[in-house]
Formats: C-alpha cells, sequence, structure tokens
C-alpha cells in the first residue's frame, strides 16, 4: 500500500475538547484521518482541566469535502 502524501491540515470543527474528541471519532469512522490540534496550553498539562480551550478537529486537505459532510449530518 502506498503512503499518502498531503499538502496541508484543514480545520473542519472547532469545540470544547470532548465535542472534539466525538467529532474525530465520527470521522476516523467514516474513514477520514483526522487530528487534534488544541489552541491553549491547557490540554499539554491537563486535557481534563476543563479550562474552556478550544480544540481543533483537522483532516487532509484532501479529504476536506467529506469531512465536512459528515460534520453537517452529526448536527442533523
Amino acid at each position: 500500500m502506498r503512503a499518502k502524501t498531503y499538502g496541508s491540515l484543514i480545520e473542519v470543527f472547532r469545540g470544547n475538547l470532548w465535542e472534539a474528541e466525538l467529532v474525530k471519532g465520527l470521522l476516523e469512522a467514516a474513514g477520514v484521518t483526522a487530528m487534534l490540534k488544541d489552541e491553549t496550553l491547557s490540554a499539554v498539562t491537563s486535557p481534563y482541566s476543563n479550562m474552556g480551550g478550544v480544540v481543533l478537529v483537522m483532516v487532509n486537505k484532501e479529504e476536506e469535502v467529506y469531512a465536512r459532510k459528515v460534520v453537517a449530518e452529526r448536527k442533523a
């Protein structure tokens, strides 16, 4: 199997840690590789501190359209 190369990551969701984890799980269940990016230091020191930090769900640019569809269907 050939490895995929991607140029950049795109944000498809922004929320708190538990919401971001949920969305990441939904994306991965749908076959989309996703990662979390925390915009605050709180997740580094303690991911359970609930300091209200914003967590981004990022996907490869090539999977953006499908990932946004999966995220949108979550809200329906």
